[in-house]
């Protein structure tokens, strides 16, 4: 019973959460991240790509819908991508493009940049809590009636 509760637990800290409450709203931060300038929020997705700098680490992360537990969901539906900025070492061959994370962290602003040959405006975070979802946690098999989401 123990392990089937632990199952359901969030992975973003309590504190954090509390911090994060109201959630803030993605579609209006993606929009306009110098609105949220030091509000904590808690986002998630996909990595696209990982480097280690002289502050700490980089990533940019393509964003994603969480789930009731704080983990990204599987879909096709983003906002756009964000640069986190996390005061430590993370090894990019664990925090490699491709796997699911979460973030829980303040809002810097706005960065600009390119995404390829594009001007972004990528809003930019300051990392608090990095959460990989747990490859081995999503069973291999689901089931449903077609009509709502297999659970």
């Amino acid at each position: 019973m123990l392990l089937s509760l632990a199952g359901c637990a969030h992975v973003v800290s309590q504190e954090m959460r509390t911090r994060a409450e109201p959630r803030v709203d993605a579609a209006r931060l993606f929009a306009d991240p110098e609105a949220f300038r030091e509000q904590t929020v808690i986002l998630g997705g996909v990595i696209i790509a990982c480097r280690n700098v002289t502050e700490g680490t980089h990533l940019e992360v393509l964003q994603k819908p969480l789930n009731y537990r704080d983990i990204p969901e599987d879909t096709d539906v983003s906002y756009g991508r964000f640069l986190v900025i996390y005061n430590g070492y993370l090894d990019t061959a664990i925090y490699a493009p491709g796997r699911l994370i979460t973030i829980a962290g303040e809002v810097i602003g706005g960065k600009s940049g390119t995404l390829e040959e594009m001007p972004y405006r990528y809003p930019y975070i300051k990392g608090r809590e990095v959460h990989l979802a747990d490859r081995s946690s999503s069973l291999p098999i689901s089931f449903g009636i077609g009509v709502f989401k297999s659970f």
